[in-house]
């Protein structure tokens, strides 16, 4: 079969996107809690709103890149087991919270990450 990657390896593993993943999923995490908590409490007080819109956006930005990217590697890079890839595709279809959990338990841990740091290849 013929894949066609707008991304290059190089671009998904390097040290640069890693991080931007890692935040991407920590922001994905806290709009989560977030939605919860409101849940809880039964929404937002008017005035507490413009000032969480800011905090707001950087969440939903966050699950968005999280939820793609995530999604991106699972599909094109990672080599787990079939048993772990329907596990772990079961869980990405719960955002937030399941890309997330794919980013720190999975591509974080990744042998296509380790082999990236043994080879040094930089964007």
């Amino acid at each position: 079969m013929l894949r066609n990657y707008y991304i290059n390896k190089q671009w998904m593993v390097s040290q640069t996107a890693q991080r931007v993943y890692r935040v991407a999923a920590a922001l994905s995490l806290a709009l989560f809690f977030f939605l919860i908590v409101v849940r809880l409490y039964g929404g937002i007080p008017n005035s507490v709103g413009p000032i969480l819109r800011l905090p707001l956006f950087a969440g939903v930005l966050g699950a968005a890149l999280t939820m793609v990217a995530m999604e991106y590697f699972f599909f094109g890079f990672d080599n787990s087991s079939a048993m772990k890839k329907v596990f772990w595709f079961c869980v990405m279809l719960l955002p937030p919270l399941g890309p997330s959990l794919y980013c720190f338990m999975v591509y974080s841990r990744s042998d296509v990450l380790k082999g990236e740091r043994v080879e040094g290849v930089q964007p």
